[in-house]
C-alpha cells in the first residue's frame, strides 16, 4: 500500500492519497470539515448518513461537515483515491465565491459528481497529482498552495455537478433498502434506549440477520454506528450550547457520564471538554 498524508496542527486541512489493493476505512469517521473524495481508479462502496452507494473510477463525492460516513471494498478492492478535508470558513476567507458553492450543499449530506468527460478527467487528475506533490514536497507555502488547488478541484466538481449531478438515490439491493430504514430510525431516535433486539423486533428480522446485514451495508457494526451518531450529536451540543456535560450525555442517549466520556474519546480521539475550549 502506498500512502501520503498531511494533517495540519488544527485539523482544519488534511490531504490523504492512497493506492492500495484493498482498504476499509477506520470506524472513527465524521468531522467538522467538508470532504472531497476523488476516486482515481477502482470501485468503492460508500455508506453516507442513511444510504449505501457504489462509486466508480472518476467519481467525486463531496460530503458536508458532521455527516457519518465510511468506505469499504467492493468486488474491485484495488483502488487509488485522494481525500481532501477543508473547513468552510477557510475556503470562504480565501475566496468568497466558495460561499455560493457551499450553499449548494445546504440541507444535503453529500453530492456525487460522475460522468466526467475524458478532458475533464485529465484536468481532475492533474489537480489531484499537484495536490499530492505539494504535500509530499513540503516546500515553503505548500499548505496554502495545496488549499488553493483543492478549491480549484471543488470548483471543477460543482461545474460538473451543474452539468448533471448524480443523486444515486436507489439502494443497491432490497437488503440495503431495509438497512437504510433501520439507520433512519437510529438517526431519529438515538436519544432513546436502542438495542439490536429491539430493532430486530421492530423491523421483523432476526437479530443475527440484522447484525450481519447492518455490517455488510454500512461497514459499521450496530454498536459502532449508534455510538457514532450519539457522539456526533453530543459534539454539536458541546460546541453550540452551554448545557452541562451530564445533560448532554443524557440528551445524546448515554446512560451515564462515565460511559459517555469513554465512548466519546473512542470515537473522536478527544475528551468531550476539548470541544468547549473555544467557548
Amino acid at each position: 500500500m502506498e500512502e501520503i498524508r498531511y494533517d495540519n496542527a488544527e485539523g482544519t486541512f488534511t490531504v490523504s492519497h492512497r493506492k492500495a489493493p484493498r482498504h476499509h476505512m477506520p470506524v472513527r469517521h465524521f468531522h467538522g470539515t467538508y470532504e472531497i473524495f476523488y476516486l482515481m481508479s477502482g470501485r468503492r462502496r460508500f455508506f453516507i448518513q442513511d444510504r449505501t452507494i457504489v462509486i466508480d473510477e472518476g467519481d467525486i463525492v463531496v460530503i458536508a461537515p458532521n455527516v457519518v460516513h465510511r468506505t469499504t471494498d467492493t468486488d474491485m478492492p484495488e483502488h487509488e483515491r485522494l481525500v481532501v478535508n477543508l473547513r468552510g470558513e477557510d475556503m470562504i476567507a480565501v475566496n468568497g465565491a466558495c460561499a455560493d458553492m457551499l450553499k449548494a450543499l445546504s440541507g444535503r449530506e453529500f453530492a456525487v459528481v460522475s460522468g466526467a468527460s475524458l478532458s475533464d478527467r485529465r484536468d481532475l487528475d492533474a489537480l489531484a497529482r499537484r495536490i499530492v506533490r505539494e504535500v509530499q514536497g513540503r516546500e515553503p507555502g505548500f499548505e496554502i498552495y495545496a488549499q488553493t488547488l483543492a478549491m480549484q478541484l471543488l470548483v471543477t466538481c460543482f461545474r460538473l455537478a451543474g452539468q448533471g449531478d448524480d443523486a444515486r438515490g436507489a439502494d443497491p439491493s432490497p437488503m440495503h433498502a431495509r438497512i437504510s430504514e433501520v439507520v433512519r430510525h437510529i438517526n431519529e431516535h438515538y436519544a432513546e434506549p436502542l438495542s439490536l433486539r429491539l430493532l430486530s423486533e421492530r423491523f421483523f428480522v432476526s437479530p443475527y440477520y440484522l447484525s450481519r446485514s447492518f455490517k455488510e451495508a454500512t461497514g459499521f457494526t450496530f454498536v459502532e454506528y449508534m455510538n457514532s451518531v450519539r457522539v456526533k450529536e453530543a459534539k454539536k451540543l458541546l460546541e453550540q450550547t452551554s448545557l452541562k456535560v451530564n445533560q448532554i450525555a443524557r440528551k445524546a442517549g448515554f446512560s451515564s457520564v462515565a460511559h459517555f466520556g469513554r465512548v466519546f474519546k473512542l470515537v473522536t480521539g478527544r475528551a468531550p471538554m476539548y470541544y468547549r475550549k473555544g467557548r
